[in-house]
C-alpha cells in the first residue's frame, strides 16, 4: 500500500478580537445555525465536503452515534447557503475550560474557490466566541482552536491564518493512501 507524508497544523484564537472577518461574498450566500440536530442533514455535509479530500472518520458511525453527537449541548453545525441550495459547514464542538474547536469546515467542491469560504470561517469562529450567549450555564469562549492537513484544500490553512488564527503546533507524519469514498467525491 501507498503512502503520503501528511503534515497537520493546529492553530488557536486567544481573543474575539483576534478575528479578522472575510468580506461577505454577496447577498446572495447565507450562513444559518441547523438548530434541529439532523444526523442525516450533518451526514450529508460531511460526506459532501470531505469525500474528495479523505474525511473518512464519521463514515462509520451510527444514527444513534450521529444524533448522540449532534446533542450534545454547546455542539453547533453552521450552514452556508447560495441561493438556498448548502454550500458548506462549520462544526463547533465545546469543550471543558472555555475552550471551542472548530471541528469540521469546509465547502462541497462546486463552491470552492468563490471566497464563500472565508465568509463562513468569520461567522463560525464569531459564533464560537459567543456560544454562551446561546447555550446558558457555559462559560464564555477564552480558546477557539481548529487542525488542518495538508490534504485539506490548499487555501485552508491561509483561510485560518488571515481569519486571525496562529500556528502553535505543527506534526508530520506517513499515512496510507485511502481512496475517496462514495461512487464519486463527495458521494
Amino acid at each position: 500500500m501507498s503512502t503520503l507524508t501528511l503534515t497537520t497544523w493546529s492553530l488557536e484564537m486567544t481573543s474575539p478580537e483576534d478575528l479578522v472577518p472575510a468580506a461577505v461574498p454577496g447577498p446572495e450566500i447565507s450562513v444559518v445555525r441547523s438548530e434541529i440536530p439532523s444526523p442525516e442533514f450533518s451526514r450529508f455535509l460531511y460526506a459532501s465536503v470531505g469525500g474528495d479530500i479523505h474525511w473518512t472518520d464519521r463514515l462509520a458511525l451510527t444514527r444513534a452515534q450521529w444524533v448522540e453527537w449532534l446533542e450534545r449541548p454547546g455542539v453547533e453545525t453552521w450552514v452556508a447557503y447560495e441561493r438556498g441550495t448548502p454550500a458548506g459547514y462549520v462544526e463547533l464542538d465545546p469543550q471543558a475550560d472555555g475552550v471551542v474547536e472548530i471541528m469540521y469546515f469546509g465547502l462541497l467542491p462546486d463552491f470552492r474557490g468563490r471566497r464563500i469560504g472565508g465568509h463562513l470561517l468569520s461567522v463560525g469562529v464569531a459564533r464560537a466566541w459567543d456560544l454562551a450567549v446561546r447555550w446558558p450555564g457555559r462559560e464564555g469562549t477564552r480558546r477557539v482552536w481548529v487542525h488542518t492537513c495538508s490534504q485539506d484544500g490548499p487555501m485552508a490553512l491561509q483561510n485560518y491564518e488571515r481569519r486571525g488564527f496562529k500556528v502553535f503546533r505543527t506534526e508530520t507524519e506517513q499515512k496510507a493512501v485511502a481512496p475517496t469514498p462514495g461512487p464519486w467525491p463527495g458521494a
